[in-house]
Order: structure tokens, then sequence, then C-alpha cells
């Protein structure tokens, strides 16, 4: 991994942003404090709600951190599609007393407010989300000092990010708990997703930028065959979801270990975009039929979202999980980093030991 990173943080792990508030500061000064990298997730907060929660991770800690941002997204739904899932998402509503959100809430997720705020108020390390900004954007952040990774699915989605200059880019597997990364939403591609390591190795002998690898990712053995494959570090969600520190709802955490939930699955269902989750009775009944609207279907699910959580009914929430969610451990954040490390330095050595026996 080039110096500029490892410079900013001495172990491979990436905490990743979970939006909808996972990510809180409490969890990202703990892996940033243990030697990893922490981050706050920008998406779905106001410019100003992202703002004070800079501020208080500031106040906590003096380590890196980084701040993930969502692209906005073009204009290309049907609005018609969207009125039929309205329509059947009515017994929701009713069920759960509540209204339906408002599709029309906004496309953009306040994507200029809050790049001015990180202009103004510059932090170590940006990422992106759902595309690739501006290559003037990247250029603005570096004069500012502050770093820049995007996510890219593919390895032409890795090329895209290498010519706008960011600094790394993630490559997420399709493993990966939550909304895929793609940059353009095309559900022809549905289900066409590429594994983790595949995607590592294959997007390491197609750019020069260093890969920061998501998708997964539970253990540190498995970090170090990412970085035997060409990362330079690892980025873990639903591995840290399950830390005290994680803003995650109790429902939540421990439904990842639950028996009954015994897979994932990609789904439209709750957002309109290809994100992966635990599938539970939500899914099962509304994804085949959701469209593909992102950020419409969002805002309109949101109400029965908030409902079901303030209720406990798991069988109504957006339960994001990556595909190891089964080994989530519950402990402090900082140990769960301190763990990985270890099993990284076990990893390697039992890898250099067998390899003095050939």
């Amino acid at each position: 991994m080039s110096s500029v990173l490892t410079d900013l943080f001495p172990y491979p792990i990436v905490q990743a942003p979970m939006a909808g508030g996972v990510s809180v500061p409490h969890l990202a000064q703990a892996v940033s404090e243990a030697g990893g990298l922490g981050f706050l997730a920008g998406g779905y907060k106001t410019a100003d709600g992202m703002y004070q929660e800079i501020k208080q991770l500031r106040g906590l800690t003096t380590k890196p951190f980084g701040v993930n941002l969502f692209m906005p997204q073009p204009e290309h739904v049907d609005p018609s599609a969207v009125q039929v899932y309205a329509h059947q998402l009515a017994g929701e509503a009713s069920w759960y007393d509540t209204e339906l959100g408002d599709p029309d809430s906004g496309r953009d997720d306040g994507y200029d407010a809050k790049l001015a705020v990180l202009l103004d108020n510059p932090v170590p390390v940006v990422s992106f989300h759902f595309g690739v900004p501006g290559r003037e954007v990247i250029d603005s952040l570096r004069r500012a000092g502050t770093l820049t990774l995007v996510t890219a699915t593919t390895v032409e989605e890795a090329l895209a990010v290498e010519r706008a200059g960011a600094d790394a880019v993630i490559a997420q597997g399709v493993e990966a708990g939550g909304h895929q990364g793609t940059h353009r939403d095309v559900p022809e591609h549905d289900g066409a997703g590429i594994g983790l390591l595949s995607l590592v190795a294959q997007v390491r002998e197609s750019v020069g930028i260093p890969i920061v690898a998501a998708g997964g990712v539970m253990r540190g053995s498995q970090i170090a065959a990412l970085l035997a494959a060409g990362a330079g570090a690892a980025q873990l969600g639903t591995a840290f979801l399950t830390t005290p520190e994680s803003g995650a709802s109790a429902v939540h955490k421990q439904a990842l270990t639950n028996p009954l939930y015994t897979r994932t699955e990609l789904t439209r269902a709750f957002s309109g975009r290809p994100a992966r989750g635990l599938v539970n009775r939500f899914m099962r009944e509304h994804g085949p039929y959701a469209p593909a609207a992102y950020p419409e279907v969002h805002h309109l699910t949101s109400p029965l979202r908030k409902k079901a959580a303030s209720a406990g009914d798991a069988q109504g929430m957006a339960l994001w999980a990556g595909q190891g969610h089964r080994m989530a451990r519950e402990m402090p954040a900082g140990r769960l980093v301190e763990v990985l490390v270890e099993e990284i330095d076990r990893a390697r050595t039992a890898l250099s030991s067998e390899g003095e026996y050939r």
C-alpha cells in the first residue's frame, strides 16, 4: 500500500462507512485509536448533521479518519413504476400505521453542500460511493490535504477511478453488505457481481493505484489473503456492526447471528438499488417487485423501516449484512482491530512456514 495511506493508519484495516446511523463518531474513534482507519457516513445526513459528527469525532481523537459521500444519482427513473410499488406497499403502511414517504424528496443527498463543508473543514480522507466525482472535485480535495478513495465493483469502474485521479480504489466484491457501489445502476446486471478475491486480482493487474478490498471480510486470515492478492488494506463493515460502539439497533445486531436468518440476498426492496441484507419477510414479499428507482424507493420505504425498527420488528427492517455475517463477534471495536491484526500475523507466519517446507 502506498506510504501516503500507511502513514495515516498503521494497520491495513478500514472500518466501512455504514449509513443509517451505524458509523457513529465513537465507532470511528475506537477504530482509529486502535490503528485502523475509522469512517463516518455522510449519506442520508444533512450537511450540518455531517459537520456536527465531524466536530464530535475531532473532540474524541486526534487520529486520522474518513468521511464517505454518496454521489448524486441521474434522473432515469420511471415514475409509474414507483407508483405501482407504492400501491403494493399500501398494506405495509396500514400495518405499521404510517404514511409512505415522498419518493421525490431529493436525488443528490445534499452532495454539493456536504462537499463544501469538507473543503472548508478538510478531513484526512474522503470516499465516494455510487459513482466517480469529477477530477476537479478530487483536485480540490487534494489541495485541501484530503486523500480520496472511490468504490468500484468492476475493472472498468476501477479504471475510471484511476483516470479521475483518486488516491486509491475500494474494490467492492459482491459479498459486501449494504449497497453495491456500482457507478451505473443497470437492472440487467443484477446478480452479475464479482467475488472479492477475483476482483482484487483483476483490478491489481489493471490499475496502478492502491486497492482497499471490501466485501464479506470478517477474519484476519481473509485480510492476509487479500493483501497477498494485491490489496493494500481491507474494509470491514459487518464485522464492526456488532461492536458496542456501533450505532446499529440491538435487533439488527442480534439478527446477524440468529439462526433464523440463514442467508443474505441482494435486493431492491428497501431502496430501489441492489443492497445485500439478511433475508426477511419484507425482502421476500417485495424484493421481486421493487423497481430500479434509487433514491425514490429509499424515500418511499423510510417511514416503514423506522416504524419497524421502533417496534423491534426485524421482519420489516433493512438488515444490511455481508455474506460472512454468521462470523460476527461481539467485542469492543478497538479490541476487534487488535484481534484482526493478530490473525493477520498468524496467517502470514503460517504461509511463510509452509513455504519453508516446500
